[in-house]
């Protein structure tokens, strides 16, 4: 069912859970996670979050893109939710933030003024002035209506492609926006602009407009602005947010952040697992889940479009009758949360242990007519494979035909096939 409030109880508890984790995650938007113990679990733990908050096939690719795109929430090395009222690591007036080791204490007005020396001339309301962080928040003005604006500043990781995601334009599948450009800059860095909206199934006319460069060096320096004071809960006051994407690159692209960004905690070095230590089980590839997808389909069916991260694949689909999303999650050792995942009557148990549930229900994220059916399964070791199929080729968009090109049976077929798992076990190699 649609869901008209601004937030809901998956986005704010993902939220928080990627709020504590801070730039310690790895990249959740490109096959390439950032390796390593610490991230890697705080990854599963946002992970498992989800899962048991809404057990969605798609719920992390969705947080991946639409929510770390659409403006807010972010699951990587990077930038998570920077809300309007406050910033990463500082707490708003009469709150208390809950700190981390890994927490930058840099003052929020060495932040507010790199970020106004690089913005056109306007008055500004801090938040949290007299705080210390990583990102700075407030409300710009110049006079053509409140806007609200912020920027932080992460470590993108301990491998050459942490971070890369971050930078990377989304798959129109999942994200609405109406400009995309991903382009290398002088020195080295990659640079995102993206110009999008808050909400994916457009229900309110806030744009949100964001600029990400990831330097030579590993650092991501995030923007965001909206055409609104508020990132949500707020009227929009002008038609587009108030930087243009070349003030946008201007700003994140400044010499001002580099002395600010030497500031930044070192991130841990990746635990490789020594001698008696068990590894952290590993998510396959998306170019792998992609594949291994593929040659699951039925006959007649034929890729439209394609997207993934490591664990989670995506494909649209179509047999002749219109577009239909197919998503799959591929998720090692989930048993901390399969008395949360496989409740009910409807929940069978095959005679090797296996739990299978199916589900019919309507889409959640505001596509009209839009319906979701689910098989989701779960081994006694933990091996999660939980795949999806949608009457539409985007949750936000319309229903483009009665029922998914795929059945329930189908879905259950393709979730309990072998080559899962033989998948799995050749990524622990």
């Amino acid at each position: 069912m649609r869901q008209d409030q601004d937030t809901n109880p998956f986005e704010e508890e993902l939220g928080t859970v990627l709020h504590r984790a801070g730039d310690s995650f790895g990249a959740v938007t490109v096959p390439d996670l950032a390796s390593g113990g610490l991230s890697r679990g705080r990854r599963r733990l946002a992970r498992r979050r989800a899962a048991a908050v809404g057990g969605s096939v798609l719920a992390l690719a969705l947080v991946g893109t639409a929510g770390a795109y659409g403006g807010g929430l972010f699951g990587g090395n990077g930038p998570d939710e920077v809300t309007e009222r406050s910033s990463v690591g500082a707490a708003a007036p009469g709150e208390t933030a809950e700190k981390s080791p890994l927490d930058a204490r840099i003052p929020v007005e060495d932040l507010a003024a790199v970020l106004k020396a690089n913005t056109p001339a306007g008055s500004w309301t801090i938040d949290n002035s007299g705080g210390m962080g990583q990102a700075v928040s407030g409300v710009y003005d110049d006079g053509k209506g409140k806007a609200a604006v912020s920027l932080g500043l992460y470590r993108a990781g301990n491998t050459d492609e942490s971070g890369r995601g971050q930078v990377t334009c989304p798959s129109r599948t999942a994200v609405p926006y109406d400009d995309c450009t991903s382009t290398v800059v002088p020195g080295g860095g990659r640079l995102m602009v993206l110009q999008g909206y808050e909400y994916p199934d457009r229900r309110k006319d806030t744009k949100s407009w964001r600029a990400v460069l990831l330097t030579h060096d590993g650092f991501l320096i995030d923007a965001s602005e909206w055409n609104s004071p508020a990132q949500k809960g707020a009227g929009t006051s002008r038609t587009d947010p108030p930087f243009s994407p070349a003030q946008l690159k201007a700003l994140v692209t400044a010499d001002g952040w580099r002395p600010l960004l030497k500031q930044l905690p070192a991130l841990p070095e990746p635990d490789r697992g020594g001698a008696g230590q068990a590894q952290p089980p590993a998510e396959p590839s998306a170019r792998d889940v992609q594949a291994t997808l593929r040659s699951l389909l039925p006959k007649g069916l034929g890729v439209v479009s394609e997207h993934g991260q490591a664990g989670y694949g995506s494909l649209v689909v179509d047999d002749g009758k219109g577009n239909s999303l197919i998503g799959i999650n591929v998720q090692p050792d989930m048993r901390d949360v399969a008395h949360q995942l496989f409740t009910g009557s409807g929940v069978q148990t095959l005679p090797d242990g296996t739990r299978v549930k199916l589900e019919k229900k309507p889409g959640e994220k505001g596509g009209e007519g839009v319906v979701w059916w689910t098989a989701d399964t779960m081994r006694p070791d933990g091996f999660r494979v939980v795949v999806s199929a949608f009457n539409t080729g985007a949750q936000h968009e319309p229903a483009t035909r009665t029922n998914p090109a795929l059945t329930l049976e189908q879905l259950k077929a393709i979730a309990l096939s072998p080559k899962w798992q033989k998948l799995s076990r050749t990524t622990q190699r």
